[in-house]
């Protein structure tokens, strides 16, 4: 069963044809309208009999087919047809050619990956606080993004700003006040390489990438700090924070435990083999910080 979000990457799927291919090759497609119960939908189609799920769409429409398959042990297929694609290319899923990712169906090689999970949800790539929280609420996000998130940087870390309250302690015991970002990702970033189509040189590490970066002072540059570590707790001033969730806006209650469940999730992807997974039943050990 694919699910195909239409409106995800400004019409992506559609141009593709997802849904008419994914049918031509037997696979049943749902394209979504506005307002459907997404998880809801993918868990009626495991019920009644769906042996893999996969999603066909933006970073927050894949997360949530993603959960369902992860709590229901049921393989997951991932489709580009998002702007970013995030997800697909750190799995090594080539966006420039959807429709070949639903060979993976058929003919895919199973793996295991990670994923994150923060106040009993699911994330594939980061929940984010601070800045970035709080410019995903904004009405104009979507259509201007970098213009929403410096004009919400402005308003949070300016004269008379409020920076989210949050409480952090790094893996040096060093605590964190109200920072300006915190951001933990489902397995740590690294720097782009050339040729390189992800961000994340593995999804099967076993680790949170943390990255806090403090609120400024007056005159003084903000300062930064990246570790890794399987589990992050936060806390903070407010019973509920906001945050980004893949993107999408969500509220979570405080105080919050972030954690990586290692190999929670089963994808298939077509060969060749991507250096992003390993075999499943072969997991990589949990590397030191």
């Amino acid at each position: 069963m694919l699910f195909v979000n239409p409106r995800s990457g400004g019409g992506a799927a559609g141009r593709a044809r997802l849904s008419d291919r994914a049918r031509e090759l037997g696979i049943e497609a749902i394209e979504l309208g506005p307002g459907q119960p997404l998880d809801e939908l993918v868990a009626a189609a495991i019920d009644d009999g769906a042996d893999a799920v996969g999603a066909a769409g933006g970073d927050g429409s894949i997360a949530t087919v993603a959960a369902v398959a992860c709590a229901r042990d049921v393989p997951f297929v991932c489709v580009p047809a998002g702007t970013r694609n995030h997800f697909a290319r750190d799995l090594g899923v080539d966006p420039r050619d959807p429709a070949r990712a639903l060979g993976a169906f058929a003919a895919g090689i199973e793996r295991r990956v990670d994923v994150g999970e923060v106040d009993g949800r699911v994330f594939l790539n980061n929940v984010s606080f601070g800045v970035y929280g709080e410019a995903v609420r904004a009405a104009g996000y979507r259509d201007a993004k970098l213009r929403t998130l410096l004009q919400t940087a402005e308003e949070m870390l300016g004269p008379g700003g409020e920076a989210g309250g949050l409480r952090v302690v790094d893996d040096l015991g060093v605590e964190h006040r109200g920072p300006a970002l915190l951001l933990a990702s489902n397995n740590p970033y690294a720097p782009r390489r050339p040729g390189a189509r992800g961000v994340r040189p593995a999804l099967d590490g076993g680790r949170l990438g943390i990255v806090v970066v403090d609120s400024p002072a007056p005159r003084t540059p903000p300062r930064a700090r990246a570790w890794t570590a399987p589990t992050l707790v936060v806390d903070g001033d407010r019973e509920i924070v906001h945050a980004g969730l893949d993107g999408e806006s969500v509220d979570l209650r405080m105080p919050l435990r972030i954690a990586v469940r290692p190999g929670a999730l089963r994808v298939r992807v077509l060969a060749p083999r991507s250096r992003s997974v390993r075999d499943a039943g072969s997991p990589r050990p949990a590397r030191a910080s």
